[in-house]
């Protein structure tokens, strides 16, 4: 199981968010989607892509919101 909440991604820990799941179905498992307008498109808090022209920065990296150039 997986989430994309902080406390998740940063710390690898179980979070809130996956114990609801898991309180909720009875095989721990839920399908979700994510929306193409999401307002969660917005730059991680520690983003500074701005300062790095085309380079993505490594908060970006981290959280999959953009990719390394080959």
């Amino acid at each position: 199981m997986a989430c994309t909440c902080p406390h998740h991604v940063h710390r690898d820990a179980y979070c809130k968010h996956m114990a609801a799941v898991e309180n909720a179905t009875d095989d721990g498992t839920l399908e979700a989607f994510l929306l193409e307008d999401s307002e969660d498109d917005a730059d991680p808090e520690d983003c500074d892509c701005a300062g790095l022209g085309e380079f993505p920065c490594w908060p970006c990296v981290r959280t999959e919101r953009k990719t390394l150039p080959n």
